[in-house]
């Protein structure tokens, strides 16, 4: 079973097509960049014949994008296209509908509800899946639902205190995020422990974060909630704010609501705080070594967070066996990792500050013999995927 796995950004595609039957073996990879411009970029790696390269392209959609991805999976990695299981989809949200499920049209609208609180996210993708569908109209379409690994989440931790009609008619509840991450992480650390009844403290760092307290395999709290605009800060959303600062931006600062949703969205986290020099950690690290104070406190900031939600899900959990970093920066910020466990020895958790300068994917950098163990793992969100697609077709 071969099965495609797609990850859509508003102005990217990447892939990866699994032989599910052998091993999980990955048969081709690659992506298009800067969907949607004259200087669009697409990349490819055929690991049947050993080929690759990237080209300069024009995609003024994802549709071109596609066929581009299409025509280079048929050139020497698959026969026809009907060889294909599926194209799978690590889809965000939707109103009333979670888990793993077949994309139709009825679940599109779902997503489309949920535009407004994943704006980033759902509307890009709904546009590509119909787009593939129009592309490759005999394929199942499958989509597993980031939301998913949060359905655990018990009522004290999910609910928000307002009335309560009003949340159960609108689905206003903290959904979570980055579930196919956070659950290769929390797997991951499991089988590395040897145990299956441990507590985990997963962090998937990257432009957009997830912190999550995992107990015996499921989540049970999670930073991110109805929306993306929560939790730490983002490379450029904002992360956990009083709600009021809107009101007072509209009401008292002559704002119009429209400026301020575009400030959260798209001009705070690591962008608006380290007072415009970059969205991406990396700048805003090597400006905060320079001295530049904006971007001193943006880091200090990110990782003082970071700090107290391990520390809050730690008194959750009533205790903690592993803390797993991730994504972008957890598996590369070394700065990070160092400030976000500074003088938590009070809860077991012990950091070498020498393996951590160095650290690689699956290893443990922390002290021998500390309570704790801190791992750094190089997350696989599209095995997660392809596994769950594989299930889906298999249940019929």
């Amino acid at each position: 079973m071969k099965l495609l796995i797609c990850n859509v950004g508003s102005t990217s595609l990447k892939y990866q097509l699994f032989d599910m039957d052998n091993g999980e073996q990955v048969l081709a990879s690659g992506g298009a960049e800067r969907v949607g411009t004259e200087k669009s970029e697409f990349y490819w790696k055929n690991l049947v014949n050993g080929t690759e390269g990237r080209e300069a392209n024009h995609f003024p959609t994802h549709k071109e994008a596609i066929s581009r991805m299409l025509e280079a999976l048929l050139d020497g990695v698959l026969t026809k296209l009907e060889d294909l299981g599926c194209v799978g989809f690590k889809v965000v949200h939707a109103k009333g509908v979670s888990g793993v499920q077949y994309l139709t049209e009825d679940v599109l609208e779902a997503m489309a509800a949920f535009n407004t609180v994943a704006p980033a996210h759902n509307p890009p993708y709904i546009a590509a899946i119909r787009q593939f569908r129009e592309l490759l109209p005999h394929t199942p379409l499958i989509g597993s639902f980031e939301t998913a690994f949060h359905q655990t989440l018990p009522p004290k931790a999910h609910l928000y205190s307002i009335p309560a009609e009003l949340a159960r008619k609108e689905g206003i509840r903290r959904y979570g995020f980055h579930g196919a991450s956070l659950e290769y992480l929390s797997t991951w650390a499991a089988k590395e422990l040897g145990r299956t009844d441990c507590k985990l403290i997963c962090c998937h760092l990257g432009g957009s974060s997830s912190i999550c307290a995992v107990e015996n395999g499921k989540s049970v709290d999670t930073n991110l909630g109805m929306g993306l605009q929560c939790g730490v800060m983002h490379n450029n959303r904002i992360g956990d704010m009083d709600p009021y600062v809107i009101f007072h931006l509209v009401e008292a600062c002559g704002m119009e609501l429209s400026e301020v949703k575009t400030m959260l969205q798209k001009q705070s986290g690591f962008l608006g705080m380290s007072g415009g020099v970059s969205g991406d950690l990396r700048d805003v690290e090597e400006a905060a070594a320079a001295g530049n104070v904006d971007c001193r406190n943006a880091l200090d900031s990110y990782c003082y967070t970071i700090k107290k939600y391990i520390g809050a899900y730690t008194a959750a959990m009533g205790g903690v066996d592993a803390i797993v970093f991730g994504g972008g920066i957890g598996r590369n910020g070394k700065t990070v990792r160092a400030g976000a466990l500074e003088n938590l020895q009070c809860l077991g958790i012990h950091l070498d500050s020498a393996k951590n300068e160095t650290a690689v994917g699956g290893q443990d950098i922390s002290v021998d013999g500390s309570p704790v163990r801190i791992y750094v793992v190089d997350t696989n969100e599209e095995i997660i995927v392809a596994r769950k697609a594989k299930a889906l077709l298999e249940s019929k």
